[in-house]
C-alpha cells in the first residue's frame, strides 16, 4: 500500500470558475440539455478541453476562456435517450463514461472514453477520431472481455470496481480505480492503478469478439488521505505539463465523498490534487486540499483534471455538482509551492 501525504507547502488556489453551457443552447432532437452536466474526465483537443459526462451521452468541447461548448453526440442509450438520472427513472441505464484520455494510433491521436465498469451496462468504451471536425468518426464498443479480466484482478478492482481515470504513457494505458465502493465478504474497495499494453488494448477494441484482451500488470494500491475525516478516492489523473518522458509526473484528483457504493452519490467533504513522483517509481505521493477564494475547504467534487498549455502553474478541473439541472463548472487553478517540474520546460 502506497500512502499519500498531505503537504501544507503545496497550495492550490482557485482563480476563476465558469459554468459550462452549449453555445447553441439545448437540442431536444438529440436529447441534449443547454448545459454540460455531470462532467467527468478532461482531455485537450487542439485548443479546447474535451469533457466526458457520466450521465449524458455527449462529449463537450469547451473553450476554456469562455466556458462555451459544442457537442460531440454519442450514440443514444436505451429508449433512444441521452440523459440519465433519478428523475427520469433511468439512472441504471447510463453508460457511466468516467475517464477520458487522448491516445495514439497509426492514424493519429484520438479520444478514448472509458466506462466505469461498476455494472454490466457500464462495460463500454467510446473512441472519437477528429473530434469536432467535419469528418469526425466515433465508435461505441462493448468490451466485456476486457472488463472481466480487470474485475478478476482483485488487487485492482477490489470489492466494487469503479474506473475513474486514465493516462497514456508511451505504450502503457494506466487505469485509476476509485475505492468508493461497498465492501464484500472477501474484498475491500480499493484505490488502485493497473497498466495495460495500449497497442493490445487498441487491437482488442478493433475486434473485441475475436481478439483476447491484454492482462493488467503493475497493480498498485493507495491510501490517499482524507478531507474533513472522509477518505479521499481517485476521480481522475493526467500526465503533467505535457511530459512525454518514460517516467512522467502524474497529477491526480481525489474526492472525499460518503458514497454507500460505486453507483450512488454521497455527501462531499472536499477534494484534493496530488502527484505521483516518478523519481520514486510512483511510490511517493503528496497532495493539497482544494480551497475556495477565501481559503476555506471547497466541499465540491473534482472529477477531471488537465494541465494548462502555456503556464505550468495553471491547471483546469471540472466540478460535478451531482445535480442534472445545474451546469458543471470548469475551474482554473493556480499551483503554488514546491510542485514537481514547475521550473523546467514542459
Amino acid at each position: 500500500m502506497i500512502h499519500a501525504q498531505h503537504d501544507p507547502a503545496l497550495v492550490v488556489r482557485l482563480v476563476r470558475q465558469l459554468p459550462l453551457h452549449y453555445a447553441d443552447g439545448a437540442d431536444p432532437s438529440v436529447d441534449r440539455p443547454a448545459h454540460v452536466r455531470a462532467g467527468s474526465g478532461l482531455a485537450w483537443v487542439g485548443e479546447r478541453l474535451a469533457i466526458v459526462q457520466d450521465d449524458a451521452n455527449f462529449i463537450a468541447l469547451v473553450d476554456p476562456a469562455s466556458g462555451h461548448a459544442t457537442a460531440v453526440v454519442l450514440p443514444a442509450g436505451e429508449s433512444g435517450v441521452r440523459q440519465f438520472d433519478t428523475g427520469r427513472g433511468n439512472k441504471k441505464q447510463k453508460f457511466d463514461l468516467e475517464a477520458l484520455v487522448s491516445v495514439d494510433s497509426p492514424d493519429g491521436p484520438f479520444l478514448l472514453a472509458i466506462g466505469s465498469g461498476s455494472s454490466k451496462r457500464r462495460e463500454r468504451m467510446v473512441t472519437v477520431k477528429r473530434a469536432g471536425e467535419a469528418d469526425e468518426a466515433l465508435s461505441l464498443i462493448a468490451a466485456p472481455g476486457l472488463y472481466d479480466v480487470l474485475r478478476q484482478a482483485t488487487d485492482f478492482s477490489g470489492s466494487d470496481m469503479n474506473i475513474e481515470g486514465a493516462v497514456c504513457i508511451g505504450d502503457v494505458l494506466r487505469l485509476f480505480g476509485r475505492g468508493n465502493g461497498e465492501a464484500s465478504k472477501r474484498h475491500l474497495p480499493l484505490d488502485a492503478t493497473c497498466d495495460l499494453h495500449w497497442p493490445s488494448v487498441r487491437d482488442y477494441l478493433d475486434a473485441p469478439d475475436s481478439v483476447e484482451p491484454p492482462m493488467p500488470r503493475r497493480l498498485r494500491q493507495y491510501s490517499l488521505g482524507e478531507a474533513n475525516g472522509v477518505r479521499l478516492s481517485f476521480t481522475d489523473a493526467t500526465v503533467a505539463w505535457g511530459d512525454r518522458s518514460a517516467q512522467p509526473v502524474v497529477l491526480y484528483t481525489a474526492a472525499a465523498e460518503g458514497s454507500p457504493d460505486s453507483r450512488r452519490d454521497g455527501e462531499v467533504a472536499g477534494s484534493a490534487i496530488g502527484f505521483l513522483d516518478p523519481r520514486c517509481e510512483g511510490t511517493v505521493m503528496r497532495y493539497a486540499l482544494l480551497r475556495d477564494m477565501q481559503g476555506e475547504l471547497l466541499p465540491l467534487k473534482v472529477e477531471g483534471i488537465a494541465c494548462g498549455r502555456a503556464d505550468q502553474r495553471q491547471v483546469f478541473v471540472v466540478l460535478d455538482v451531482d445535480n442534472p439541472d445545474a451546469p458543471s463548472m470548469l475551474c482554473e487553478l493556480r499551483l503554488e509551492g514546491p510542485w514537481p517540474s514547475l521550473d523546467t520546460p514542459g
